[in-house]
């Protein structure tokens, strides 16, 4: 069943109480709902990612994806916004979990909220669902092809982040792993080593790597699309959000 939405920009606490943008996208009903936090990819607070979370809407969920450029380039465009942080070494850990908390705190206290919150990212944003799942409380965690995890940026590459799989003792949801054999961030290898470390410490984790597809097999405006994997993707995602917070 399709909801009807209502959109907005907000302005919702952040890390150090910063006030900060971002995108609601819920449903317009008068049933409580499960949540979920959208991590915008590198490119920024851009559409696509707003249609990703106007797509959370329609399906039932309220949704929540913070603008984590805003104190950098607050009311630039997303691509200015996005080289302004790529030139810092993107966004400090520390920030983004505070974000992500603040963002799933906000939806927590609404009075149509069931009191259940997922996360969401794709590309960097699906390395920094898996720290934000490790970091604070949420119900469930979904990395699309969460890059350096595992492994570190590659020489040269404008990122200063370093690899979280010395964090997964600390992950506290179940987590959904979409990712393509061809990809090469995260590699097939670092997702089999991913794999293997949260399968030791006993986490309750699925992942699903798709045939024919490379990084950002979900992004309908790229070449990289690829419609059959992003498909089941998808339903995918809202099986396992189904299964997760439903109250």
């Amino acid at each position: 069943m399709e909801h009807r939405v209502l959109t907005e920009e907000i302005i919702f606490r952040g890390a150090g109480g910063d006030l900060i943008q971002g995108f609601l996208a819920r449903p317009l009903d008068s049933t409580s709902h499960g949540s979920m936090v959208v991590i915008h990819h590198m490119p920024g607070y851009d559409e696509p990612t707003k249609e990703i979370a106007y797509r959370f809407a329609r399906h039932g969920y309220a949704t929540l994806m913070p603008n984590l450029y805003w104190r950098q380039a607050p009311g630039a465009e997303p691509s200015d916004a996005a080289a302004a942080v790529r030139a810092q070494g993107g966004v400090p850990d520390s920030q983004l979990i505070d974000d992500v908390a603040g963002a799933a705190a906000y939806l927590r206290g609404q009075d149509w909220s069931n009191g259940k919150v997922g996360v969401i990212g794709y590309c960097s944003g699906g390395r920094q669902s898996f720290l934000a799942a490790c970091s604070a409380p949420f119900d469930a965690a979904v990395d699309c092809y969460g890059a350096f995890v595992v492994a570190a940026p590659p020489e040269g590459s404008p990122l200063t982040v370093r690899p979280v799989i010395d964090r997964a003792p600390d992950l506290n949801a179940p987590l959904l792993g979409l990712f393509g054999r061809e990809d090469s961030y995260p590699s097939p290898h670092e997702v089999e080593e991913l794999d293997r470390e949260l399968t030791r410490l006993g986490k309750r984790h699925e992942f699903h790597s798709y045939e024919g597809a490379g990084h950002a097999f979900f992004n309908v405006a790229s070449p990289s699309y690829r419609p059959e994997a992003a498909n089941d993707g998808w339903q995918r995602i809202f099986a396992f959000l189904g299964r997760e917070l439903t109250a």
